[in-house]
């Protein structure tokens, strides 16, 4: 793949992007990440937000998820004049971070990043700007110290993450389907989370509260709720959601070589091969399907249900996690309700 977009590719994303919100009420929402999309340096950002800007009202989101190493004034400028904002993937601090973010010459990227939140925390549009942090679970940190510290950031957002895996290839720190490292960490930081007068979000665990509650969530990954999620590429083809890739080499592409010089976004959405993609966000393992949990986990993260032998018609390789988080939210939620009864 090239490194950037060409100007006409822009151009190109744009275009189809219009005839798609020109024919459909629903908003929907454009992200920008890679690599990292702040190589395009300032004048290439320009030249995409422009011309994303000039068929999307501000009532359509953009946003940018970046490592923030290359966060300046001018690129912060650039995205409150154009209303997109940043997320930033930060996983705790130093020692948690630079365990797995390493940069090209071999050293942790902690610093770096620390001092482009710092340029976005003293921008006086960083309160639309600065969406939250993005932060990849280590089952083997401390959820107390990681949740001080992302909270001391001053973000209004948290997004954990589970690392991706699956039934084939295990998860880092993840012993085996029946184990619950993570579930473990993550019920910690459901208590630390209950008992923090004044947390921000984490989206994880609110769609789960509120999925538990009989509300739909908004986060991919748990719920029944579906997402029709595209990826464009830096050359232009389309291709399905790229966390497909840990499953199997290819296993984002669509079987149609579909691109932005030679469909229409329309095109690919209406296609056999968009609707079989889309029907797969639904697990179709009979363990999901009688599971009690299901309408709160969701069956998880399709990428997270792949076997070699199997395919997707798996639980997730995360579902005794999800099971033991679950578990507990809802004797807090009983709990909760207990309280409240006259």
């Amino acid at each position: 793949m090239p490194n950037r977009m060409s100007i006409n590719t822009i151009h190109r994303i744009a275009q189809s992007l219009a005839q798609v919100s020109n024919r459909q009420d629903k908003r929907f929402a454009v992200v920008l990440h890679g690599g990292e999309p702040l190589l395009l340096g300032r004048s290439g950002l320009a030249e995409l937000l422009s011309a994303l800007r000039e068929v999307l009202s501000f009532d359509y989101p953009i946003s940018i998820q970046s490592n923030g190493i290359l966060i300046s004034p001018p690129i912060l400028d650039l995205c409150s004049r154009y209303r997109t904002s940043l997320s930033i993937s930060i996983d705790g601090p130093k020692a948690i971070h630079d365990r797995n973010r390493i940069s090209h010459g071999g050293r942790g990227s902690f610093e770096e990043v620390m001092q482009g939140i710092n340029v976005l925390n003293n921008h006086s549009d960083r309160e639309f700007l600065f969406a939250g942090v993005l932060a990849v679970i280590d089952p083997e940190s401390d959820p107390d110290e990681v949740y001080g510290f992302l909270k001391g950031l001053q973000v209004g957002s948290i997004d954990f993450l589970y690392r991706d895996g699956n039934h084939s290839k295990l998860p880092h720190g993840k012993s085996s389907f029946y184990s619950t490292e993570y579930g473990a960490w993550l019920s910690q930081l459901l208590e630390i989370y209950i008992a923090d007068p004044d947390p921000p979000r984490v989206r994880l665990l609110d769609d789960m509260i509120k999925l538990v509650l009989g509300v739909d969530g908004t986060k991919e990954g748990v719920g029944l709720t579906e997402f029709g999620i595209v990826v464009i590429d830096t050359d232009g083809s389309v291709t399905k959601n790229d966390t497909l890739k840990s499953s199997y080499d290819g296993a984002d592409r669509f079987a149609t070589n579909w691109s932005i010089y030679e469909h229409s976004l329309e095109d690919v959405l209406a296609s056999q091969d968009f609707a079989a993609y889309h029907a797969a966000q639904q697990p179709t393992s009979e363990v999901c399907r009688a599971c009690p949990d299901l309408k709160i986990c969701g069956g998880g993260m399709t990428l997270h249900r792949w076997n070699d032998e199997s395919a997707y018609d798996n639980p997730s390789v995360y579902c005794a996690d999800q099971r033991l988080v679950i578990a507990n939210i809802r004797r807090h939620v009983a709990a909760f309700q207990g309280q409240m009864l006259p």
